[in-house]
Parts: structure tokens; sequence; C-alpha cells
């Protein structure tokens, strides 16, 4: 059997049990349209999904909307975002992103990854994220748990770099699984395949298929 096919099993093996582990797979960011999910991308770097989601409130209850966050001084933006850190360019490239939307998409989040790409402050994972979550098209979503997990489990070797990852599964996970797997990464990664304290391998539904159970 070759390398990709047995991680393809391996792969589909990993889905089936994280969906019984974790039937609900969802964004832990909250937002009720694409345009916050946009914001809310940008402040969720090195800052807690919980934070963020108090910070955005505030936010929103003085610029309500695409246009009133476009015409915001980037000085109000920032003093409400420094809470999240990085505030001065989290502020700048969602005050920029917003103007976009605004003169460019008629004040709508585009649902093309390589316009989305093309955004301040957006990278893959937030393009990403944004197409599977909002648009419901296939995306793979590389964040620290996910490098993580794959690499413990085996289904990429040793590759730590964000787009290699990405471009690693996308050969070997059925397209429309891999948003979802991704946010059962984050459950699994929080709770059980921990980073920061030894992970909890005795509890993990994956013990008995993982490469390095430590």
């Amino acid at each position: 059997m070759g390398e990709n096919m047995r991680k393809k099993e391996l792969a589909l093996e990993v889905i089936n049990r994280l969906k019984t582990a974790y039937p609900i797979a969802e964004c832990t960011l909250d937002y009720n349209e694409a345009w916050k999910l946009l914001v809310s991308v940008r402040l969720a770097a090195q800052c807690t999904d919980a934070r963020v989601n108090v910070v955005v409130e505030k936010l929103y209850e003085k610029f309500p909307d695409v246009s009133a966050l476009a015409e915001a001084p980037v000085e109000e933006i920032e003093a409400i975002v420094h809470p999240c850190g990085l505030g001065k360019s989290k502020a700048r490239d969602i005050s920029a992103c917003m103007r976009i939307l605004r003169d460019t998409y008629d004040g709508q989040v585009p649902d093309d990854f390589d316009k989305l790409l093309a955004l301040p402050g957006v990278g893959r994972k937030s393009a990403n994220l944004i197409m599977g979550d909002v648009f419901h098209k296939p995306a793979i979503v590389t964040d620290t748990h996910c490098i993580r997990l794959c690499n413990r489990i085996g289904l990429v070797d040793g590759i730590k770099e964000p787009k290699k990852v990405e471009m690693a599964l996308w050969k070997i996970i059925p397209p429309e699984e891999g948003n979802d797997l991704c946010h059962r990464f984050v459950m699994h990664g929080r709770e059980v395949c921990t980073a920061r304290t030894t992970p909890h391998c005795e509890h993990c539904c994956l013990q008995d298929i993982c490469k390095q159970r430590i």
C-alpha cells in the first residue's frame, strides 16, 4: 500500500472517530455576518477566541457595519482592540480591509479564496476559515492545533510550516471533510492532545492508531 493510500485510510478513521467524540464542529469565534468573522480572525492572532468575542462586542456597538468601520479613525479602532495585543497593526488591517469591502465588493465579503487572500491582514488560515465556515466550500485551516495533531497522529511527517501541512492534507482528506475536521482538531487539541501539558493519551479516542502515543 502506498504511503498516501495508508494516510488516506488513517485520515478517514481519524475523521470518523473525532465526529463521534465531537458531534458539533464549529468555530469558537462569535459572528453572525461574514465581515465580522473577518474582523475576529484578524484579532485572534496571538489572542484567545474568548477575549476576541468580548472585544468585538464593544467594537460593533460603536461601529455596527462595514461602512461605519471603514470610516472609523484607525486610532479609535485601536483604542478598542488593544486588549487583543498588536493593536496598531490589527487596527490598521481592519480599517484597510473594511474600506476595500466597501469600495470594491459593495460591502460584501468575496467568496473567492484568492480575493480573500489579497485583503490586508488575511492569510491562508483566515481565508480558509471564511471559505469553510461562511461559504461552506472545501477548506483546511492549519492552525497550531491542526499542525501539532497531524504530526503526532502521523498524517504528516515532521512538517511544521502551515502551508505545507495544508497541501499535504489536501492530498489525503476528502475536500468536504476538511473544515469540520480542523474544528475538531482544535477541540481535541484543547481538551486531550494538549500542547502545554502532557497530552491525555489515556483518554484519547485515537490512542490505538496514533503514531506518537506519548
